[in-house]
């Protein structure tokens, strides 16, 4: 939904996942757009709140100025970084060993060695650090340095996810320990082992690296790397197509508009990121299953496909995406107005002279926000609304800052993103468990299921795969019963690139992209075009 960490184009997940504005443009002599191959500059939608990986930064990989000790590459496979191989795990699935690089350096010159490993998850479970995504750790029960090079995780169950936790950047425990881990300069001037380092961060306009010439990898030809936040969309696609940028995340409908530019690219990313309505529980309408689910079937998933994303995404019936290994088949729910309609009927909720419903005196009516700025996310209110008028539901659509939204989550709904290609866990837990409500941008709707928060924990914890998912079934099935949100769509991420290198690809993205995530999720292995 809105991530305290990394601001990105989605709801819910990030302190700026639904914002948007303008930026201040940045010089393209800076980060090389108009022609250099050794620079690229870049256009994200938004900045990360810090830069330290200990108060959650690149906690998903690809952070550009640290690493992990696992990484994924193009297909999502787990693969080493700071470690050099898979870690090894016990039978009883509870200890991972994990045999680490040795000449290493951090950026500053110091060694990378266990301690900087244990000093990063120790620091992050500390009650003390302000990292709002800790709880994705709770079942580390203790991280050791077996020796320099050698690292050992005990856990308290056997969490078949853990691996993919370790992409984890580590951080630098001769500089950061030295810092008050939440307000010290390491957050705006991180040292890290990766294949860049941050030369300088102008809030709200740019971020700049140059290329870290010791990267044990080997020194990137991509010399000078420069993010430029520019939060509306519009705003993007003037700038690239003004060479001001090399490359950009666009809605897909003004990344069509550059398919005849000559020497422009377009790429588009497969994402298990998804939009959204919360139907806050304290809201008197969006609390109500019967009306849940009535929006569940007046909204039309497959036009919002057709017209809004022009083709580039399908429809979503929960967090796990259609295509996923995990979608438990048979919770499709289809366009069906005269279904919500009898819904709606059933229980009590009558049409007045309007065509608006009441029950009971209260109309069936309620608020949905979205980020000014995102027109993704403002056409998905806006056809949302339109569908579930006709079932006699009237939602008014608003737009605003985060600042503006934020006191009003328990009341209002808004139209949220979230979504991890990695393990179900991800995304499940932290969106569905009760125990979460309000906790920052999880469980945003205050869900409350006891079936679900049973299936959730079984989920997390066993190491048994077949186990597993049955659990992440019963999950999916309990939403199509009772709908905590409206899902509305998968969306693929969509980029417009000029086309002056070779290695330029692709993953699946999560929610939280265009930082970490995009076709530069590997620009470090990028060559010029001869």
């Amino acid at each position: 939904m809105r991530s305290r960490t990394v601001r990105t184009l989605a709801a819910g997940v990030t302190a700026a996942a639904l914002l948007a504005g303008g930026a201040a443009c940045s010089a393209p002599s800076e980060g090389g757009a108009g022609g250099a191959t050794d620079s690229l500059t870049v256009g994200i939608a938004q900045e990360p709140d810090t830069l330290s990986p200990l108060l959650g930064y690149g906690k998903d990989g690809n952070s550009k100025i640290f690493d992990g000790l696992l990484r994924r590459d193009a297909k999502m496979n787990l693969k080493p970084a700071l470690a050099t191989e898979l870690p090894e795990v016990s039978e009883d699935g509870r200890t991972y060993t994990f045999a680490l690089r040795e000449g290493v350096e951090f950026s500053d010159g110091s060694p990378f060695t266990a301690r900087d490993v244990v000093f990063t998850y120790e620091t992050i479970l500390d009650k003390k650090t302000n990292n709002p995504n800790k709880g994705e750790l709770d079942a580390v029960k203790s991280v050791n340095a077996k020796d320099k090079h050698t690292v050992v995780f005990e856990l308290k169950y056997p969490y078949a996810a853990f691996a993919e936790r370790t992409v984890l950047p580590i951080a630098a425990e001769e500089v950061a320990g030295k810092q008050d881990v939440n307000d010290g300069a390491y957050n705006t001037k991180p040292v890290g082992t990766g294949p860049y380092v941050l030369t300088n961060w102008r809030k709200g306009e740019k971020l700049s690296f140059k290329a870290n010439p010791d990267y044990w990898g080997g020194a990137p030809e991509v010399r000078k790397f420069t993010m430029a936040t520019v939060e509306d969309d519009d705003v993007r696609a003037t700038r690239l197509r003004s060479g001001d940028l090399d490359g950009a995340i666009l809605p897909p409908q003004l990344a069509q508009t550059f398919e005849k530019d000559e020497g422009k690219r377009t790429l588009a990313a497969k994402s298990s990121d998804f939009r959204a309505v919360t139907l806050p529980s304290g809201n008197d309408v969006t609390g109500d299953t019967a009306v849940r689910r009535a929006l569940d079937l007046a909204v039309d998933r497959e036009q919002m496909v057709r017209s809004i994303l022009s083709g580039a995404g399908k429809p979503a019936y929960g967090p796990v995406p259609t295509d996923s290994e995990w979608f438990a088949e048979g919770t499709e729910r289809r366009h069906d107005l005269k279904g919500a309609k009898r819904i709606l009927d059933e229980a009590g909720w009558k049409p007045g002279a309007d065509g608006i419903r009441a029950k009971d005196g209260q109309r069936a009516e309620f608020t949905l926000w979205y980020p000014a700025g995102d027109q993704i996310r403002q056409e998905h209110a806006l056809a949302y609304a339109d569908d579930v008028k006709k079932a006699g539901i009237k939602v008014t659509v608003k737009s605003g800052s985060w600042e503006v939204i934020d006191p009003r989550l328990a009341k209002d709904a808004v139209l949220a993103g979230g979504g991890s290609p990695a393990d179900p866990d991800f995304d499940l837990y932290g969106l569905l468990h009760s125990e979460l409500a309000l906790d920052g941008y999880k469980n945003m709707s205050a869900y409350d299921n006891p079936a679900v928060d049973k299936a959730l924990e079984k989920g997390r914890q066993s190491g048994d795969r077949d186990e597993r998912e049955r659990a992440y079934r019963t999950v999916q099935r309990e939403l199509a019963k009772d709908p905590g949100y409206t899902f509305l769509t998968h969306i693929d991420h969509t980029y417009v690139m000029n086309d002056r290198w070779t290695g330029v690809s692709t993953q699946v993205e999560p929610h939280d992209h265009g930082l970490g995530f995009g076709p530069w999720w590997n620009v470090e292995d990028w060559r010029p075009k001869e």
